[in-house]
């Protein structure tokens, strides 16, 4: 897919926010610094339309990235990220629940999860609440520049295995070589236009 003029939206805490345009919506989730923008960035093939930080913890809220009035990327805060309040991380949770759960535009959840480590526990909760919400999704392994080519196929392998996951769902990616976009592209049209 081409997409022209890709552009930030909107940043938002609560339903009352949320873009009233019936868009439809790729929901991007996973750990603190795990390399969502990153990836937004790679698919549009653009360098800083999602801002990106070697800090973790900085999306605090859900961002809205508009792709041609066609669709919406939308990427939710990081979980697992230590430095935030108690009262914060509870907060962030509770709006990303609470948008997971209601919003009836979600087209297909992205779980991305680092090849190079094991999935997290909160990883495998992310996972197991996606799959309650009956939702599409698939599983993205990222960084996949980060191993040996050799070794990519039984990391992503040993990932669907620990995240209970059919192998036709996930896909190793690279934000740096753009590994796997096209293929990726392939199953976001297909939940768009299906």
């Amino acid at each position: 897919m081409l997409i022209k003029n890709p552009r930030f939206e909107i940043s938002v805490m609560n339903q009352s926010q949320y873009p009233k345009n019936g868009l439809p919506e790729i929901v991007l989730a996973g750990k603190s610094n795990v390399g969502k923008s990153s990836f937004v960035n790679a698919m549009i093939n653009r360098k800083s339309l999602a801002r990106t930080s070697s800090a973790p913890g900085k999306t605090r809220q859900l961002n809205f990235y508009n792709m041609d009035d066609k669709f919406y990327f939308v990427d939710l805060p990081g979980y697992g990220y230590s430095q935030m309040s108690k009262a914060e991380q509870k907060k962030v949770g509770d709006s990303t629940e609470t948008y997971l759960k209601k919003r009836q535009n979600i087209n297909l959840i992205i779980l991305l999860v680092d090849i190079r480590h094991k999935p997290s526990e909160n990883d495998k909760l992310m996972m197991d609440y996606i799959k309650s919400t009956g939702k599409h999704y698939i599983v993205i392994t990222s960084k996949a520049d980060k191993i040996a080519k050799t070794k990519v196929q039984s990391y992503v392998n040993d990932i669907a295995h620990e995240l209970n996951v059919a192998q036709n769902l996930i896909f190793a990616f690279s934000a740096e070589t753009k590994f796997n976009v096209p293929e990726i592209w392939n199953v976001i049209e297909e939940s768009l236009y299906s």
